[in-house]
């Protein structure tokens, strides 16, 4: 069956990841990221917020995810005040695939999920060494709004970083 195609760039196709899709997914998260989640939590987020789970196809291949949600709480823009805001819970592209534009449709669409669904701004955290990463956040617009210590399981501090959204 045919899966409906959400973007496109060069070869790749962005669209809406699956139950079938997540053993690839946590493949990529596991052969990509020093970081790794329960099986149930990648489940859990497609149920709850499937229009900002996303997956980057090459010749039918899964080979990179965007994995976000939707949340209420304090603004990461703004001093004060409570926001609705998106969060980039993990993102990821296969290492022969970076440098094509795929990690940034892939954001960049998972934006748009998310400010459908009421969404004003969007954080993530990062590794403060992972500066291939922080270098494509800032690319697309976001701003470093904090800093983590101890962030990761290691030890290693994460940098807080934001954008608005745009309806």
């Amino acid at each position: 069956m045919q899966k409906a195609v959400v973007a496109r760039v060069g070869g790749y196709e962005i669209r809406h990841c699956d139950r079938d899709d997540i053993p690839t997914v946590i493949g990529i998260n596991g052969e990509t990221l020093p970081e790794h989640y329960s099986d149930y939590f990648y489940y859990d987020i497609l149920a709850e917020f499937p229009e900002s789970f996303l997956v980057a196809e090459a010749d039918g291949a899964v080979v990179g995810y965007v994995m976000g949600r939707v949340e209420y709480g304090f603004s990461h823009l703004k001093k004060l005040g409570l926001a609705r805001k998106g969060h980039i819970v993990s993102v990821a592209v296969k290492e022969q695939h970076r440098g094509k534009g795929v990690g940034s449709l892939l954001l960049k669409t998972a934006h748009e999920a998310m400010a459908a669904r009421g969404g004003t701004e969007c954080y993530l955290e990062v590794r403060v060494s992972n500066v291939q990463a922080i270098n494509l956040y800032q690319r697309l617009g976001y701003k470093t709004s904090g800093r983590l210590e101890g962030y990761y399981k290691d030890g290693e501090a994460a940098l807080v970083m934001a954008i608005q959204l745009e309806r």
